[in-house]
């Protein structure tokens, strides 16, 4: 455990390189305004006991020199307001020092949480896409915004507070101290009582908080989903379903909140009673030593005065230690990502050609121990050909390509993929995805304007090419339809088009991109077959010496590939050009073209006859 707090700390700590002289000036900032802050009582002491009252004047001989040289104690009985005006100089020297201390920790704190959420970024997009798929991006975004926050507040102002309470306690009780020492022990007799209690309640909510924390992840989560999957909760009518379930999950996190202000009322609570049992005693006695005169008025208003000051730091010692209890939960969330290893690149990682052959050899992968995807598959894709894939859902299709562009590594001893020769374990991997272009099924689209998303990687502004790219993705006539054109702004997640738009957007911008290999990932299951054809002829007329990968569920996508491959559990079952896969009867390949030839007769012969009578 206290590895893991070493750890939290150590990382926030680095976040602080380069503005660690901007809080060693608050410190002292914050110092100082507490000595200033801490002079004015003994005016009133002086003002009280030696020039109201005829007690001897305690000052450091200089002052006292100057005084007498002056008038002595009638020259400050007859200027009063000078005193005043003393108290008001040290109250403002005190109000500067604050002011600088605050200026010094807010650059401080907003420059470590800057570099906090700029390292967290860039780490995140580092991170495998493995990592991604197994945390919830409802998750990743609390952290990266609640958890900073937590951290931001902690280090802004209950860090420094921690550090001033010291300083705070520790002047005060010396100056106390020489002021009486009995009445000095009693004030401190309860600041280890406070203390403790304070330390029990620390390790009593820690656990407490992270359960919390935790829940509003989840409800994050799923607010995150529900947004996401607004359309399909829309069709499917869901609508309560997910009320209920964000209710439940909304009353977890809620019941997490309502414990916690219970700990926290009742440590408010029994805070208040001993500080007031503490403050009773010290005025108890304080007026019986001044009625004896052991100590004088002034001396006990001044006393009085102090303890007062120190109360609420020592209590606030507690939410200083709850605050800390956050930070350390949200310091371990944080540092659960930061030590996620990123995706990096071999020492000898090279950026060859990505023209050549590709080529899997013996290829076995599954994800993370779970049923094996792909099994002791073999294949070579000719350089410039179009190659296609067909399988069922779960016949491993997608992991092939999802292994080509290593979004998955493939373990040492489970084959090889090459490109040219060269294994992509050896070429690095920013270079690989430049060369490799992805159209997925369900492409994302960035909230921008149409033309901005199709340019997003080139950024070239020819807005002649972007329209002939739109226009081999048979897309450029309907962008053409919209009132602002290719000015349109596509809605989050792309709720402007329709899923054939989005596909054919997300073609035009590889295309845009014109990459040496090109992966269409059933990236044409949501047009028409008309629309199909007609995107396919362009493509084939288009893509010049890329090699393609088609993956598709429609053999009429599939069907004028040079090589098609059929994959059935991982394995490969038939490879050939269409006319050689027709020719096994017993084929797969066959029986999957003879269902959708059947098929799709009966829907012609169908529409022919509805037409008919109409």
């Amino acid at each position: 455990m206290q590895s893991k707090n070493k750890g939290r700390f150590k990382m926030l700590y680095s976040y602080m390189e380069g503005y660690k002289w901007l809080f060693a000036f608050a410190v002292l900032f914050t110092m100082l305004a507490i000595v200033f802050n801490y002079l004015m009582p003994q005016i009133t002491k002086i003002i009280v006991d030696s020039v109201i009252g005829n007690e001897e004047l305690k000052l450091p001989k200089f002052i006292l020199n100057y005084i007498n040289t002056h008038g002595g104690r009638d020259m400050l009985r007859s200027n009063l307001l000078g005193c005043s005006l003393l108290a008001l100089l040290l109250a403002a020297l005190s109000g500067l020092f604050t002011l600088l201390f605050r200026i010094c920790i807010a650059k401080a704190s907003e420059g470590t949480i800057r570099k906090m959420r700029n390292h967290l970024f860039n780490h995140i997009q580092r991170l495998p896409y493995s990592w991604h798929v197994k945390n919830q991006t409802g998750d990743i975004i609390q952290r990266c915004t609640s958890d900073v926050e937590v951290i931001r507040n902690f280090i802004s102002q209950q860090l420094i507070e921690m550090i001033r309470t010291v300083f705070l306690v520790g002047f005060s009780i010396t100056i106390m101290f020489t002021m009486n020492i009995r009445l000095s022990l009693i004030a401190l007799a309860f600041f280890p009582v406070v203390v403790a209690y304070s330390a029990i309640f620390y390790h009593k909510i820690a656990a407490k908080f992270k359960f919390a924390d935790e829940a509003e992840g989840a409800l994050s989560a799923m607010v995150q989903e529900n947004l996401t999957g607004v359309r399909v909760v829309r069709a499917f009518g869901r609508q309560n379903h997910e009320i209920e379930n964000f209710d439940n999950k909304n009353d977890h996190f809620a019941n997490y909140w309502i414990k916690l202000g219970f700990l926290l009322s009742k440590y408010w609570g029994i805070g208040d009673f001993v500080s007031g049992l503490q403050v009773s005693l010290i005025v108890i006695m304080g007026s019986i030593d001044a009625s004896k005169g052991i100590i004088t008025l002034g001396e006990f208003l001044v006393f009085v005065f102090y303890n007062s000051m120190l109360i609420w730091p020592v209590r606030n010692f507690g939410r200083i230690l709850s605050e800390l209890s956050k930070t350390s939960v949200s310091l371990n969330r944080i540092l659960e990502i930061v030590a996620e290893e990123e995706e990096k690149d071999c020492e000898d990682a090279v950026t060859p050609d990505m023209t050549g052959d590709i080529e899997f050899r013996n290829v076995n992968f599954d994800y993370e121990g779970v049923k094996p995807v792909l099994k002791d598959i073999s294949f070579r894709i000719k350089s410039g050909t179009t190659f296609g894939i067909l399988g069922g859902t779960g016949s491993g299709k997608s992991t092939i390509t999802y292994l080509l562009d290593r979004l998955y590594n493939l373990p040492e001893g489970q084959g090889s993929i090459e490109i040219g020769g060269m294994d992509i374990r050896k070429i690095q991997l920013e270079h690989l995805r430049k060369n490799i272009g992805f159209v997925l099924q369900e492409p994302f689209l960035f909230s921008k304007t149409i033309k901005e998303n199709i340019d997003i990687f080139e950024n070239t502004g020819n807005m002649e090419r972007i329209r002939n790219c739109a226009d081999i993705a048979a897309v450029d006539e309907a962008i053409m339809s919209f009132s602002k054109n290719y000015d349109t702004i596509v809605g989050e997640r792309g709720v402007t088009l329709s899923g054939g738009q989005k596909q054919r957007v997300a073609i035009a911008r590889m295309l845009m991109q014109q990459p040496p290999i090109m992966i269409f990932d059933d990236s044409l299951s949501a047009v028409d077959s008309e629309t199909d054809t007609k995107i396919r002829s362009a493509l084939k007329n288009s893509t010049g010496q890329s090699t393609v990968l088609l993956i598709s569920h429609r053999i009429t996508t599939l069907m004028q590939a040079d090589v098609i491959m059929v994959l059935d559990n991982g394995k490969i079952t038939e490879i050939g050009s269409h006319t050689e896969l027709l020719a096994n009867d017993k084929g797969i390949y066959k029986k999957i073209y003879d269902i959708q030839s059947s098929l799709e007769t009966e829907l012609s012969d169908s529409a022919v006859q509805t037409g008919g009578g109409n």
